[in-house]
C-alpha cells in the first residue's frame, strides 16, 4: 500500500461533489441543535462513523461547518496535537495511532487529525482502518468543494482553518509559482491565490462566530 494515501489524493478531483450552494453556519448550528431534523448532530456523526460513504452532500456539509460549533475542537496548537504530530515526525506510527484514535473520538471531523491517522496507517500498510478514514476525508473535502468553485469572491471555496485552506490546496494542486493577497472581513479572512491568470478564491472562516 505504499504511496496508496498520496495516489488516492491525486485522484481527489474526481470524487468532489458537483453541487454548488451557499454556506449558512447559522442555520447549520440550528440543524446540528434540534433532533427532530435530519441533520441533528447525533444523527449525522453515527452515520458518518458507521455509513460514511452513505453521507450526501448536505450531510457532509453540515458536520463539516459544525465543527464551528463544537466545544471538542482541537486545534493544531493545541497540546495533544502538538504531541501527535510529534509522534508522527518521530515515525513512531504505533504510538501516534493510539493518540490519532483519542483525538479522532474528541473531534471526529477534524481533517488534520485524519490526515495524520491516514498517513500512520498507510506506513503501518493498514488498509481496512485507511480506506476507513479515506472515505471520512472525502466526505468532508467534498463539503469543501460543494461550498463553491474558487472563481470569484461570491463562489470562493470556504475553510473553517487555514490548515484547512492547506490541505484543499494541496489537493487542488496549487502551491508553487501562486502568489497569495489577503483580505478581511466581518466573518473571515478571503485569499486570493493567483499564477499568470488563474485565480483560486478561499474563504478561511473565523472559528469565534
Amino acid at each position: 500500500m505504499k504511496n496508496y494515501f498520496f495516489f488516492l489524493l491525486i485522484l481527489w478531483p474526481v470524487f468532489g461533489f458537483s453541487q454548488k450552494s451557499g454556506i449558512d453556519l447559522k442555520s447549520i448550528d440550528k440543524d446540528l441543535k434540534d433532533s427532530a431534523s435530519p441533520y441533528f448532530y447525533e444523527k449525522l456523526i453515527f452515520k458518518y462513523k458507521g455509513f460514511t460513504e452513505s453521507l450526501d452532500s448536505l450531510e457532509a456539509q453540515h458536520l463539516y461547518y459544525g465543527r464551528n460549533f463544537s466545544k471538542d475542537r482541537i486545534s493544531t496548537t493545541d497540546e495533544r496535537f502538538e504531541q501527535l504530530a510529534q509522534a508522527f515526525k518521530d515515525k513512531n506510527f504505533d504510538e501516534c495511532i493510539r493518540q490519532g484514535k483519542v483525538l479522532y473520538d474528541k473531534d471526529p471531523t477534524n481533517l488534520d487529525v485524519l490526515l495524520i491517522l491516514l498517513r500512520a496507517y498507510d506506513a503501518k500498510q493498514d488498509k481496512d482502518n485507511f480506506i476507513y478514514h479515506l472515505s471520512q476525508l472525502r466526505s468532508l473535502t467534498g463539503a469543501i468543494r460543494s461550498s463553491g468553485d474558487g472563481k470569484s469572491e461570491k463562489t470562493a471555496y470556504l475553510v473553517n482553518s487555514v490548515g484547512d485552506e492547506y490541505i484543499l490546496l494541496n489537493m487542488l494542486n496549487i502551491g508553487q509559482g501562486y502568489t497569495k493577497a489577503s483580505k478581511s472581513s466581518k466573518d473571515g479572512i478571503m485569499d486570493i491565490w493567483e499564477k499568470e491568470n488563474n485565480k483560486i478564491y478561499i474563504k478561511v472562516f473565523y472559528l469565534n462566530l
